[in-house]
């Protein structure tokens, strides 16, 4: 029989989430509360771990990441990593590209938030937790608006990540109305961004789109513009220089669809394990 004891002083063999309310951040006048996800045997292990930025930290339970993650842990699928759930403040403004906001001014401050990622977020997290600020070991994803945040964050930013993660990126942010004379070739900001960016060998990309994100198809073409923007973008990154996953074999782009999948965090969820193990492969 067990000693009772020596069970209690035991290392959880579960995640543990802890709530840090102690950043604030001076560009975005507010404090930005974490959740930290540390894996098992954080407490005792000693090592420096790999680490997984997330917006839209607040739907952690939504999203059911810690049953996620002990489902993997449980089956040794990935390598153990810290997870750092950024919760959203004014998320129609903060996430966005950096470089400009869209033709309705959203995301004016999406240049502040990536300054509060990079002077503020990863060295708090570097000071307080045992993770590590080697790119190769350091990823960022998100949901919706906070993918293509994510997005932004990472392709501009090799020297700090080199892991995107993009769960229904809202790749149809863009510089001009349809009213205005939109045209997709054109106006659409992050696919521009990628086309005036440089290739980075280190990075590497995970998308994934439902075939129900929506159900607007602006240029009529039978593809909802979800998964049209997402594949348009990825087409920019291969003439970039990436290259596309093909015949089974992992290159820098990997593309997910879901037949039915919709735009809510039941279908991020189930397609989570899918990004951790790429993001954070047990043989690395």
């Amino acid at each position: 029989m067990a000693d009772p004891l020596l069970a209690s002083h035991a290392e959880p063999s579960t995640v543990t989430i802890q709530r840090d309310d102690s950043l604030f951040s001076v560009p975005l006048k507010r404090t930005v509360h974490l959740d930290i996800v540390l894996p098992p045997g954080y407490a005792t292990s000693g090592v420096t771990y790999p680490v997984l930025y997330l917006n839209d930290g607040q739907d952690l339970a939504r999203l059911r990441m810690e049953n996620v993650l002990d489902s993997l842990y449980e089956k040794k699928a990935i390598q153990p990593f810290v997870l750092v759930a950024i919760h959203a403040g004014d998320r129609i403004q903060e996430y966005g590209t950096a470089a400009q906001a869209d033709y309705m001014h959203r995301g004016s401050k999406a240049g502040l938030y990536t300054d509060f990622v990079l002077t503020e977020l990863l060295p708090y997290i570097k000071n307080h937790y045992r993770i590590s600020t080697d790119p190769a070991k350091s990823a960022f994803a998100g949901f919706s608006l906070g993918g293509l945040s994510a997005f932004d964050i990472v392709f501009h930013h090799p020297d700090r990540f080199s892991r995107a993660g993009v769960f229904s990126g809202s790749f149809w942010w863009r510089s001009k109305s349809t009213e205005d004379g939109y045209r997709d070739e054109t106006d659409r900001i992050m696919h521009d961004l990628v086309r005036k960016g440089v290739y980075s060998p280190n990075l590497k990309f995970w998308f994934e789109t439902g075939t129900d994100d929506e159900t607007s198809d602006r240029n009529n073409n039978g593809v909802i513009d979800s998964i049209d923007d997402t594949l348009d973008l990825i087409s920019e990154l291969v003439r970039k220089g990436y290259r596309r996953d093909e015949n089974g074999q992992p290159h820098d782009i990997r593309y997910v669809e879901i037949v039915g999948g919709q735009h809510n965090q039941k279908t991020w969820s189930q397609i989570m394990p899918d990004f951790l193990t790429w993001a954070f492969p047990k043989h690395n």
